[in-house]
């Protein structure tokens, strides 16, 4: 999971980025809003850490103009703003989780794995790929215009395959996102689920979009032009 942390000071940027890292996630850093703003519209994140005060653009405008342009990625304010006031503000804004300065690394990492499990209800309403449409908000999936029953499971699982699409997803992030519990990564649970949904989704249609990859876990994307 690729993260980004907004924070204007070195020592605490530093500490998160080594932190993060240390338990599987990929990090960047903007020391700034108006390079946070960027990476942002083109980084392809899964979540940012942001805190309030920044050079320039301030946390609360960046979360603004985000939500603005119908950005869901998931935001965690980080900061040492502490007041109600701040925080009511900020999740008004559109944060999904405030933590106040000074904090626990351990409950920082906690709310962060809370958010990226609630993140498949977020973002945009219809995801594609190729002939494949899921409706988010209606719980709908179509391939080649036939309406595919799902179960609520199943449709969890193609909805988190298809904002990822083109990624490869472990099957120890399947499990945690998709039943919300840490299963072994060797546990057959996924692999007999996603038996069943291939059954409905690729079985009955030339193309195959659910791929596995041994060993680690499973990709939607289209090859047919390969």
């Amino acid at each position: 999971m690729k993260l980004l942390i907004v924070e204007d000071e070195p020592k605490t940027a530093g500490f998160l980025k080594k932190g993060l890292e240390e338990n599987g996630f990929s990090a960047d850093i903007a020391t700034d809003g108006a390079i946070a703003g960027s990476l942002i519209r083109h980084g392809g994140y899964d979540l940012v850490i942001l805190d309030a005060m920044l050079p320039g653009i301030d946390g609360w405008t960046l979360l603004k103009e985000m939500r603005q342009r119908r950005d869901q990625t998931p935001v965690l304010f980080l900061t040492a703003r502490d007041a109600v006031a701040d925080r009511v503000q900020g999740l008004e804004l559109g944060a999904d989780d405030y933590l106040v300065k000074p904090f626990a690394f351990s409950e920082l990492l906690a709310r962060i794995r809370t958010i990226l499990r609630r993140g498949p209800q977020r973002q945009s309403a219809t995801l594609q790929v190729a002939d494949l449409v899921i409706d988010v908000q209606r719980h709908r999936a179509l391939r080649a215009g036939r309406l595919l029953d799902l179960t609520p499971k199943e449709f969890l699982l193609l909805a988190l395959l298809a904002r990822r699409a083109g990624d490869v997803i472990t099957r120890t992030l399947i499990a945690e996102q998709v039943w919300d519990i840490n299963f072994d990564s060797g546990a057959n649970v996924v692999d007999v689920h996603m038996h069943r949904l291939r059954a409905k989704v690729d079985d009955p249609f030339a193309a195959r979009l659910i791929h596995t990859v041994r060993g680690i876990g499973y990709v939607l994307e289209d090859r047919s032009g390969a």
